[in-house]
């Protein structure tokens, strides 16, 4: 079982900028990616990447977030700039044994969470 907990969230205006971070324990994994979910909505994926370092990112935050993991692969960060309200969410680190998809199925590892406000 791989342990996740995720750091970073808070409350900034529109424009501005977040870095979370995951912090990751236990087995590695083929995929991790971050989700985000707004109460009485299904949970989203935001971005993902896999053990050989591809990308991909939702629509909605493409060429606003990156996504990466540091050189020990035990840390996964979103940068997350531009940021609007409708970016407002808890987000959620996420790590998957066999592949790498934009929704929940597959992954197996679940972080806390950490809430993330944007103010207009």
């Amino acid at each position: 079982q791989v342990r996740l907990m995720e750091s970073g969230g808070g409350s900034v205006q529109a424009g501005g900028s977040l870095r979370l971070s995951c912090a990751a324990s236990g087995y590695s994994r083929y995929c991790m990616g971050w989700f985000r979910q707004v109460p009485g909505k299904t949970r989203e994926g935001v971005a993902t990447i896999n053990v050989y370092d591809t990308t991909r990112y939702a629509d909605s935050v493409k060429g606003r977030f990156t996504i990466s993991k540091d050189s020990t692969k035990t840390t996964l960060y979103l940068e997350m700039n531009s940021l609007k309200p409708e970016d407002t969410a808890m987000y959620y680190c996420a790590a998957a044994r066999w592949s790498c998809s934009m929704t929940t199925g597959g992954y197996n590892d679940w972080g806390q969470g950490t809430q993330v406000t944007v103010s207009s």
